[in-house]
C-alpha cells in the first residue's frame, strides 16, 4: 500500500510528491503529517534541494473537504492547525525549497507554494486562496511578504484566480514553463543551490523568509476560525462554489 506522498532522490534532489490525483492532491490529516516529517528528514538529512510537486493534473486543490459534514469546529481547528505549523517548518526550512505548481494551485495548496522559496508555475497553472471566504487567516502573512501586503488584500478580498503569468508579475512566482519542463526546472534549481556554500545559502534564506512570526500566525488562525459555525461557513462556501460552477455558461 502506498501513501500520499511519494519520496525519490535524484541528482543534487529530494522530490516529494503530493500522490493524491483522483482527490486533487488535496491535504488530507495523513499528507499533513506526511509533508511535515519529509520536512524534517530533509534537514536530517541535508538534502542540497528539495521539490514539491503533485501527481495528476494539478498540484494541491487545498483543504480536503471530503468528511467535513462529519467535522465539528473543533475537528477542523485542529486540522487547520495542525496545516498551519506544516507550513511554518517548510517556510523557515533550512534547506533550499522549490515548488513546481500545475493546473490548479488553491487554498493551503497555493500556501504551500508560496512557502517555497522557489516557485515554478506551468503553463495553465492558476491560484485562489479561498480561505477569506469562510473567514479563516491562513498563510496571509506569507503571501505578504511575498507579493506586499497590497496586492496580496486584492487577491484574498477579490477571491478571484491568479494566472501562472500574473503569479510571476507579482512575484508569486519567479518563471512559467511548459509542460514537460519540470525536470529541467528542477536541474535548474539543484545547480542553483549547489553554487552557495551551504552556510551562506542558508543565512541567505533566514534573511530572505522574514523574521519568524510562528506563534503570531497560529494564533491569527485561531482567532479567526475561534467563532462558532466554521463548518457551516466552509460548507456555505463550497455550496456556493457548485452553484456558480453549474451557472457558469458553457465554453465553446
Amino acid at each position: 500500500m502506498t501513501g500520499p506522498l511519494r519520496v525519490s532522490d535524484g541528482e543534487g534532489h529530494r522530490l516529494l510528491t503530493l500522490d493524491r490525483p483522483d482527490k486533487g492532491n488535496a491535504l488530507s490529516e495523513e499528507l499533513t503529517d506526511a509533508l511535515d516529517a519529509a520536512c524534517v528528514q530533509a534537514v536530517a538529512d541535508d538534502v542540497p534541494l528539495l521539490v514539491l510537486a503533485g501527481a495528476g493534473r494539478h498540484f494541491c486543490t487545498g483543504f480536503d473537504l471530503a468528511d467535513l459534514e462529519e467535522l465539528s469546529d473543533g475537528d477542523l481547528l485542529a486540522r487547520f492547525v495542525r496545516i498551519e505549523m506544516m507550513l511554518d517548518r517548510l517556510w523557515q526550512l533550512p534547506v533550499p525549497t522549490l515548488a513546481i505548481a500545475k493546473g490548479r494551485t488553491m487554498g493551503a495548496g497555493a500556501d504551500i507554494f508560496v512557502a517555497c522559496q522557489r516557485r515554478v508555475a506551468v503553463e495553465g497553472a492558476s491560484f485562489a486562496f479561498p480561505g477569506v471566504n469562510f473567514g479563516l487567516v491562513l498563510g496571509t502573512r506569507r503571501l505578504g511578504a511575498r507579493i506586499g501586503d497590497g496586492p496580496a488584500a486584492e487577491i484574498l478580498l477579490g477571491g478571484r484566480l491568479v494566472t501562472a503569468e500574473e503569479a510571476v508579475a507579482l512575484g508569486l512566482a519567479q518563471r512559467v514553463i511548459a509542460p514537460g519542463e519540470e525536470a529541467a526546472a528542477i536541474a535548474a534549481g539543484a545547480e542553483l543551490a549547489a553554487r552557495l556554500p551551504k552556510v551562506t545559502g542558508r543565512a541567505l534564506r533566514a534573511v530572505l523568509s522574514g523574521p519568524a512570526d510562528a506563534d503570531g500566525d497560529l494564533a491569527r488562525l485561531v482567532r479567526s476560525a475561534a467563532p462558532r459555525g466554521l463548518r457551516d461557513r466552509i460548507m456555505a462556501y463550497r455550496a456556493g462554489l457548485k452553484t456558480r460552477t453549474s451557472a457558469a455558461p458553457a465554453q465553446s
